[in-house]
């Protein structure tokens, strides 16, 4: 069965409306403008209440990078938020940067507590967990507030630094930070007969390592599963695709999972969604998931 799954039960954001390709969103007191090329209806708020209650507007200098626009100069650059379930406790530096993100997805909301309460559920005294395409470190953090012992691969030191700040405001310790290409990793812990109990996998649709490796996701990602496996601990383990292409369903996520790992249990496929509190769905990409405890 196809599943679709939204976060719940977050105080410190909501997603107010979306539609004409923007979304009107608020983390913690912030609400902000952002395009969004998903939204392809239109806005169930009108054009004045989208003003009013935006605080700052992202305009765009190009098909990737812009600038912020502020109601008045009192308002940050930076601020805070924080995320919490039954099993963990974190926070998030947010920050306005020129490529309209602002350092966090709150869709993944939905796979930090599915992480968490897997881990949660290991015998295993302090479960190792692997989080690959990490960015700011939201699955990291879900992770090691969890009980894991974390290791977190990302190709930009920036965004690494980030979560390293993310891990400190968190008051956690001890991620393990590298900075490499995902698959250059991968397939030197399998050299060195690695295990993990949890991998976790948010690649891009595109991108580049440090030194300037090319990743294109329907190219490589075939490969980095069927790597990326045979790190997974035989008896206890989870692993989680997420994958935010326009060409990617979730079928093409189950085969892909299915037939890296034969041997799978408990996999879940669906598609990842915001609700708006306007009443529309925003659909944020695809996942797959299984688990064996």
């Amino acid at each position: 069965m196809i599943q679709l799954l939204t976060p719940k039960h977050w105080q410190d954001y909501e997603l107010i409306d979306c539609g004409d390709f923007e979304k009107l969103e608020r983390f913690g007191a912030i609400i902000l403008i952002r395009p969004e090329p998903q939204a392809v209806w239109a806005k169930q708020l009108n054009q004045s209440e989208w003003q009013k209650l935006h605080h700052i507007r992202f305009k765009g200098r190009s098909a990737t990078t812009g600038e912020w626009v502020k109601k008045n100069n009192n308002l940050p650059d930076r601020w805070h938020i924080e995320y919490n379930n039954a099993d963990i406790a974190i926070k998030f530096r947010l920050a306005l940067t020129s490529f309209k993100h602002v350092g966090i997805f709150p869709e993944q909301a939905v796979n930090w507590d599915y992480s968490s309460q897997i881990i949660k559920k290991f015998k295993t005294p302090q479960p190792k967990v692997l989080n690959l395409f990490a960015y700011t470190g939201g699955a990291s953090l879900a992770a090691q507030a969890a009980g894991a012992d974390t290791t977190h691969v990302d190709s930009i030191k920036q965004v690494v630094t980030w979560a390293s700040e993310n891990q400190e405001l968190s008051g956690l310790q001890n991620i393990r930070w590298v900075v490499e290409d995902a698959l250059k990793f991968v397939k030197r812990e399998v050299k060195r007969g690695k295990r993990y109990n949890g991998i976790i996998l948010d690649p891009p649709a595109y991108g580049h390592g440090p030194n300037g490796e090319k990743w294109k996701l329907e190219d490589q990602i075939n490969e980095l599963l069927q790597e990326a496996v045979q790190l997974l601990d035989p008896e206890e383990h989870f692993l989680i695709l997420n994958a935010y292409s326009l060409g990617f369903s979730s079928v093409i996520v189950e085969n892909l999972l299915k037939t890296a790992y034969p041997a799978v249990q408990n996999l879940e496929v669906g598609e990842l969604y915001l609700q708006a509190t306007s009443g529309v769905k925003l659909p944020l990409g695809v996942f797959g998931k299984f688990y064996k405890v």
